[in-house]
This record gives structure tokens, sequence and C-alpha cells, in this order.
């Protein structure tokens, strides 16, 4: 039977979606599954590594119960996944040791001060071209070594692994549990050295890691294993692709030159620019990350991670019960007044890139009396968007070069206020591409052009999206975000 189908998994924050490709690269079908998030008293946030490898499973089967395709005729698996969440797990029995520790959570933050005073950030950033941070796993696996002094001596002798969710994925579909990385996902640890692109031993006794812990690292389109996905397969199928999530959205958006640069919106957000083969270190906040390594040559990115973005909107239905549906923020934004000026900087859990201030906290100001739901709602949708803007100034200061156009991807690019804001308050053109899931999408072509069965050139030609310009008049331009600037410094504490 001819294998000419690419099943793609996107294994996200909120949960995880199975994909169907054609050999066109055309997604036919996808399947999503949730799954819990543990959040308790302190605020720290977890997630059960049992249930997302079950939830995959799961997830693939019931994609494959919906299309009228055979399991025999995949010919490849590709995976994506939220990148920081760090999992620990026995090597012998692959039971995990902890709930994993999501990359939201910032329950590493006294381990990364006492680093700091002890005068080590600055070779961490030399190193890594990362700023130290709770919010990267090096921080949250040296957290997850202190729990426990029995845990801390296995791993002391090789007996634990530490890794993000792709290795425990690869690790619980492999036949062969491959204890395996690729470069994307290994460069945001803050353990990988960019110069060398290997782990560097320096960086791992500073956090108090065992370098026998870590996977193997490798290139982002090579063969991972094979899997019988649970018993769907009869014969086990190569994983051929895993990247982290924005960087499989970056490659799904075609942005394979320096200077190409991708926006995803999701629970949190990531702005990325392809900045060719060598690295550039960021004087203006952002981050310097591999893009991947595929044929054996490594490309590297400028990078801005946010904290809350689409999770805010999940904060005013959840919490604020302000709204039931995230559909509902569009229109009323729109019906918003247009002379309010809120601003709601989303601090919940401090603040990301360009700021790097975890001390800081969420606040609402310039409220007046007329300010009511529809304005907290817009003001809600404006953060995510001042957010990007920020980012995109600090890496065209980074490299000099002028962003032409934002290509975007994500849930909340659906939200045509968000957009449309976005254009106007950044200058920039937007192109949203008329596929969704990008990041499923950039794992699903890896995958397909290095099991053979795509054409790279084929794949990118003549893509449809739907274009957004900026048509905000300059000094208002100007004025919002000046008060943005403004709503930010009242929350910063450095």
């Amino acid at each position: 039977m001819k294998q000419e189908y690419i099943i793609s998994i996107d294994q996200s924050t909120q949960g995880t979606k199975a994909l169907l490709f054609d050999r066109e690269g055309k997604m036919l079908l996808r399947e999503d599954l949730s799954h819990k998030q543990l959040i308790n008293e302190q605020g720290w946030v977890s997630h059960d590594l049992w249930e997302i490898r079950d939830n995959t499973i799961r997830a693939v089967k019931l994609l494959m119960e919906k299309a009228s395709v055979s399991p025999a005729q995949v010919a490849a698996v590709g995976i994506s996944n939220q990148r920081e969440t760090t999992a620990m797990w026995d090597r012998e029995t692959g039971e995990p040791l902890e709930h994993a520790v999501v990359w939201q959570c910032g329950r590493a933050a006294g381990i990364v001060r006492d680093i700091a005073n002890r005068g080590f950030g600055s070779i961490i950033r030399e190193k890594t071209g990362i700023p130290l941070s709770a919010y990267f796993p090096a921080a949250k696996m040296a957290w997850l070594l202190q729990t426990d002094e029995k845990k801390r001596k296995r791993a002391e002798e090789g007996g634990v692994c530490l890794g993000t969710i792709d290795s425990w994925l690869v690790w619980q579909l492999t036949q062969e549990h491959a204890f395996k990385t690729d470069y994307s996902n290994a460069s945001r640890t803050q353990l990988l050295n960019l110069h060398t692109l290997v782990w560097d031993e320096e960086l791992a006794n500073i956090f108090g890691i065992p370098l026998k812990c870590l996977p193997r690292i490798c290139d982002s389109d090579s063969v991972f294993g094979h899997t019988l996905m649970g018993g769907l397969f009869e014969k086990p199928v190569p994983i051929c692709a895993v990247l982290g999530d924005s960087h499989a959205a970056l490659f799904g958006q075609g942005c394979l030159q320096p200077g190409m640069s991708k926006a995803t919106y999701g629970t949190g957000s990531s702005l990325m620019m392809n900045i060719g083969n060598k690295p550039i270190s960021s004087s203006h906040g952002v981050v310097t990350s591999l893009a991947w390594k595929r044929r054996g040559r490594v490309e590297y990115v400028l990078e801005g991670n946010l904290n809350y973005t689409g999770a805010v909107i999940t904060w005013l239905k959840e919490d604020m019960k302000l709204i039931q549906s995230a559909g509902e923020t569009e229109a009323l934004a729109l019906s918003a007044n247009p002379a309010d000026e809120t601003y709601l900087v989303p601090a919940f859990t401090g603040l990301g890139a360009p700021y790097w201030d975890e001390n800081a906290r969420a606040a609402i100001t310039g409220m007046s009396r007329v300010t009511g739901k529809a304005e907290l709602v817009r003001a809600a949708l404006d953060c995510i968007a001042y957010q990007i803007t920020d980012l995109i100034a600090a890496m065209e200061q980074d490299t000099g070069i002028p962003m032409k156009e934002l290509r975007v991807d994500g849930g909340p690019a659906g939200n045509r206020y968000l957009m449309q804001f976005q254009s106007d308050i950044s200058g920039k053109k937007l192109r949203i591409p008329a596929a969704e899931e990008l990041s499923g999408i950039g794992a699903a072509y890896m995958a397909g052009i290095s099991a053979g069965l795509y054409q790279e050139d084929a794949l990118f030609a003549g893509k449809e999206g739907t274009w957004f310009t900026p048509g905000m008049e300059e000094n208002l331009r100007l004025h919002k975000k000046e008060g943005w600037k403004a709503a930010v410094a009242k929350v910063l504490t450095r």
C-alpha cells in the first residue's frame, strides 16, 4: 500500500492536536484533545505527563478513525511542542517523577536569584543568547532536582531523564525509547552553547544539572525513532521531524530567508525573525535561538516571548466572567468608546521580553467613568498588539533591518479587530495564511520533506492569505504607544 500521508502532532499548552496531511501538503483533518491545567494555591502551573502522552495517542487514533485512510498509508510523523515546559522521568521505567513544570510557571525564581547573586548572569547570556530567567528549562530542571534528595542522587547516577515535552513524547512513542531532542528545543533550555552547539558543561554545573540526564541533540529533520502509536500502526512509522512550536510555525510560514518574520499568537506569543547562519547578540531585550538544524545546517533567529496574550482572553472569560467565549471580544472591542484610554498590562506572572521583570505585576490604568466592559475587553486585546510591537522595535534595532511584513498565525489571529490594531499600532503589513495551525503544518512539512514525500519549493509556492495594512493616523499611533509605555513603566520594578 502506497505511503502518501503525514501525521503531525502539535502538543501545546492547552491541549494536543493531531493533523493529517496528503501528499501535496494539504491538511485534510484534525483532532483536538485538551488537558488539565494544574494550578495550586501558590500559582504553580503543572501538566500531567501521562495525560499528555495518552491524549497524543488518542488524538491520532481518533483522527485516523475519521479519515478514510489506512494507517499503513502513513509515511511519517512530525512533532511540534510547547517548548520550555519541563519533564522529569525515570530512565528505566519511563515513569514521571513529577508533574511537568509549565513554561508559564515561575516557581524556580529563587534558584535564578541565587545564580544571579553568584554572578553567572552574563556568562549564561553570552553562551546561550538568553538572559537568566525562571522561564527557561534549566532553572526548572534545577528546581525538580531539589525536590527530593533520592531523585537528585539517582540523577547523578544517570537514572533520571530531564527534557522538554518533545523528549518526553519521543521517549514514550518510540519503540526504541529514544531519548532525544532537536536543536530548536535545545536552544531554549539555557544549557546549549549557541556557538559550540553542544550541551555546555559549565552551564550544567552552574545550574547543578548532570549532563548524563540530558537528551541527545539531533537535527530537526532527522529520524528520531519509530512508533506504533499505541498499536495503531501495524509496522513502525518513523518520526521524521521535531520542532518547538514557534520554530515549526516559522517553517510553516515559509520564513526561510534572513529578515523574514512571523508572530505566533497562542496562550503566550512568540515573535521570530530569521537571521541566517550566524547568531546576533541582542542588546534590546530579545533573545537569540536556533531556528532549526536541517540538512546539516544551522539557522538562527531573534525571538521575543510573551507570557500572556491569548491567556489574557482566558482570564477575561474564566476569572473575570466578562465574556462567555473568545469570539465575543471582536464585537465588544469595536463597540468600545474611541476616547477611552484604558491600558491593561498583563504582568500576571511578570513581564517577558523585552522587559524581563519577573517581579512586575498586572495593572489596569487610565480608566475613567466611561470605562465599561467593552473598554476593558478592548484594552485586553490591545495589550497583545502593544507587546508584539515592542518586540518588533527591539528586533529592528538589533539587526538594522526594517520589518516590511509580518506573517501571523495562531487562534487570536482570527480576531479582525486585533489584527487591524496590530497593523495600525506597529505600522506593518500583516499576512495571515489561508491555512491555520502553522505549528502543526511546519512539523508536517519538515517531516514530509525529510521522508522524501514533499518537494520544498512546491510546498511554499503560491500560498494564499489575508492582508491587513496600517490605517491609523501617525499622531494617534504615537499617542497610543506613549500611553502604553507609561502604563508599563508603572509596573516595572527595575
